[in-house]
């Protein structure tokens, strides 16, 4: 079941999305973490969540893939903006509102999204994500080495595909955390398809400039759209603690630990990841 493909633009900007499953089904729109497009939820996962009864939409955040990319080093947008791409995307599908199902830097857009655009929003699933307003400086900070791992970023020629693409599978060999088993060769080929599709590799590393929100801080207590987190015990990012966290400051919220799971979105989660959603965006229109 192949994803179709669409551009849905809003005003100068081009957001590319893919969609799986069948339109008239409850829709899912996945939201995709900083510097990574659509391609980070694999084709697999998105045919199996279709295969669960549900219309599900990727799309490439811009700065990514092939949606509007800028200057690399420059940024033109914030997070609201970001928030209201995703509800551009709900109407070039014609969609009252859908579930949001959000990874990492995701999750916070979803958070915005569902605070801004209340009226849209069916639900919000947060995988291996943190509160976007988050600023407690006793929560465990990211690991050591990701730290080094990204420093390398400002000497990268990003001309040279291997080495981007080795850079990258050695970002996904610590960001699983150790737990999962690590599969070198999905992560490779996951690698170079994000490379060679995107419009400038480079430029999705505007992400770490992003700031926005500030009208929504501390204010996650008044989503009304039913919240559930998912997060990995032994996530090197964002730590287990940012994700209970999330989950305490959002009112009715639900909590799904996954075992021996870093910072990704391992096949050997996929089964209880895919059933959490099912559940959570079951009966809800």
């Amino acid at each position: 079941m192949p994803g179709v493909a669409r551009n849905v633009y809003r005003g100068a900007v081009r957001l590319a999305t893919e969609a799986f499953g069948e339109s008239e089904k409850p829709p899912i729109v996945l939201i995709m973490g900083a510097t990574a497009s659509m391609l980070f939820w694999p084709d697999a996962f998105c045919e199996a969540l279709a295969n669960a009864g549900r219309f599900v939409i990727r799309y490439d955040n811009r700065d990514t893939g092939q949606s509007t990319t800028g200057t690399a080093g420059e940024l033109d947008y914030t997070l609201d903006d970001l928030a209201d791409d995703v509800i551009a995307i709900l109407d070039g599908y014609d969609l009252r509102r859908a579930h949001l199902v959000g990874m990492s830097l995701g999750g916070m857009i979803a958070q915005i999204a569902a605070l801004k655009h209340l009226s849209r929003v069916a639900s919000v699933t947060a995988i291996s994500s943190a509160r976007f307003d988050e600023d407690d400086p006793d929560l465990p900070e990211m690991d050591p080495a990701l730290l080094d791992q990204f420093g390398k970023i400002t000497t990268l020629d990003w001309s040279n595909r291997e080495a981007v693409v080795a850079f990258r599978v050695e970002s996904f060999r610590i960001s699983a955390g150790g737990g999962a088993a690590f599969d070198a060769e999905r992560a490779r080929d996951l690698a170079e398809r994000e490379y060679d599709r995107a419009i400038n590799p480079q430029s999705a590393m505007n992400h770490a400039m992003l700031t926005g929100g500030e009208s929504y801080r501390g204010r996650l207590g008044e989503i009304k759209a039913p919240f559930l987190v998912i997060h990995g015990r032994n996530d090197p990012i964002l730590s287990f603690a940012h994700g209970t966290k999330l989950a305490e400051a959002v009112p009715h919220s639900k909590f799904v630990p996954l075992d021996n799971a870093g910072h990704e979105l391992n096949p050997l989660h996929w089964n209880q990841i895919i059933s959490s959603i099912e559940a959570h965006t079951g009966d809800r229109e």
